[in-house]
């Protein structure tokens, strides 16, 4: 279901030079997930001070990074959440043609780390904030930039839990993640567990008195394959994802130390991506029960042996619909009449769960994130180069931009926003 294809009648549109300012700013503040955020959530806060705009914030435990949620339109009926997260992922081992906090144009491009993952979305977000402030819509807009996404979407459930303590009610949410402006309706879950094995040392020729956390730790990450395998063969279907059915893997192994040791310990982490219509819980579930069979032969050696489960992240699915008022409202703001799937998760499904309308639609491509040199283009429509990159992994990530004023009152302000979401 991956589409371009553009509403008729809807040109292409390039940012504004204060659009693109902020986003250069943004990209030159370092927000790697480790980093605090700070500098650049106090930026934005001072920024809609100017104009008027309260923001507020919410803090990790530790008081060092923070979420942002501001309205901009105090006194109107709660609207439209724009939201995007402000870490990035780091890029220690990347080879990079100019340095990632540079913020350099260069052929029209902007170049820099998080330039469409998600900070050119913010840029542009904020640079519209006088004209959300004067307009007549009957509703407000909302701001809402988060911290750690790139680790779990950890900020977000502060931050949906305090606009819930203070009574904010909004109507719907745009993610505006890279999904070259084709409104997402659905993406899978990230569950990701540590699996802690405690076995018991010996000697490496004495294997009968000890009990090798390494073998046992096989023998889990072994089921974790058959199960990969199963869904891989059996699951049913869900067409429109790169891979449709739900995935296992294991990303992390350490355990040992020396040749000569039956190993004590062992850890190994692994993911579970469950299609929207699968329940991860069940997935691990299986798991558990595969450790607690194996740990009955475990603890007759010694009683301590077995295993500890630690939950690393829980990112929600997010199943949407392509009838849903916020997806007409997103085609309708990005000139784009389809709709598509995503494999990465975002925090779509965290704001649905808590009862919001959401959609994901923003600019740049999910193909060239993570990766080195991803730039902002200056122009919605892709530049020949880059269609002739796409899919290889030299990280153009396009940034496709929607600032598009007048056109009827912004087709009377969206139809009252797809009146009132229905």
């Amino acid at each position: 279901m991956n589409s371009s294809h553009t509403t008729a009648g809807v040109a292409p549109a390039t940012p504004s030079d204060r659009a693109l300012e902020l986003a250069r700013t943004l990209v030159r503040m370092n927000t790697v997930s480790a980093n605090s955020n700070l500098e650049l959530i106090h930026f934005i806060r001072d920024e809609l001070a100017r104009l008027g705009v309260r923001s507020r914030l919410t803090f990790n435990a530790e008081k060092t990074k923070a979420n942002l949620f501001a309205t901009l339109g105090e006194g109107k009926p709660a609207g439209v959440i724009l939201s995007g997260h402000t870490d990035t992922v780091p890029w220690d081992g990347q080879v990079w043609s100019t340095d990632p906090l540079a913020a350099e144009v260069r052929d029209g491009r902007l170049y820099g780390r998080g330039s469409a993952d998600m900070k050119g979305f913010i840029g542009m977000a904020l640079a519209q904030a006088q004209r959300y402030l004067e307009s007549d819509s009957p509703f407000a807009v909302h701001f809402a930039f988060t911290y750690d996404e790139e680790t779990g979407c950890f900020g977000v459930r502060e931050l949906i839990a305090d606009m819930r303590d203070a009574g904010i009610r909004p109507l719907a949410c745009i993610v505006g993640e890279p999904t070259s402006m084709v409104p997402a309706i659905a993406h899978k879950g990230v569950y990701r567990w540590r699996c802690c094995v405690r076995g018991k040392e010996a000697h490496s020729s004495l294997t009968p008195m000890s009990v090798n956390a390494i073998e046992m730790a096989a023998r889990v990450i072994g089921g974790l394959r058959d199960m990969a395998e199963r869904f891989e063969r059996e699951e049913p279907r869900y067409p429109g994802f790169d891979v449709p059915y739900s995935t296992v893997s294991v990303g992390q192994f350490h355990g040992g130390i020396a040749d000569n040791v039956v190993p004590r310990d062992a850890e190994f982490r692994y993911e579970f991506r469950n299609l929207p219509t699968a329940d991860a819980q069940t997935m691990q579930d299986e798991v558990l029960a595969q450790a607690r069979q194996l740990e009955q032969a475990m603890q007759k050696v010694m009683p301590e042996a077995g295993f500890r489960f630690e939950p690393i992240c829980a990112v929600s699915s997010f199943l949407g619909s392509a009838d849903d008022p916020v997806t007409r409202l997103a085609q309708r703001l990005s000139g784009e009449s389809r709709t598509t799937l995503v494999a990465f998760g975002t925090e779509a499904g965290l704001f649905k769960d808590s009862g919001i309308q959401t959609v994901v639609c923003g600019p740049g491509s999910i193909q060239h994130a993570h990766q080195p040199d991803r730039v902002v283009g200056r122009q919605v429509q892709p530049h020949p180069e880059d269609e002739a990159q796409h899919g290889h992994g030299r990280g153009a990530a396009m940034l496709r931009i929607t600032e598009q004023p007048g056109r009827d009152e912004h087709e009377r302000k969206h139809r009252d926003v797809e009146a009132r979401m229905h």
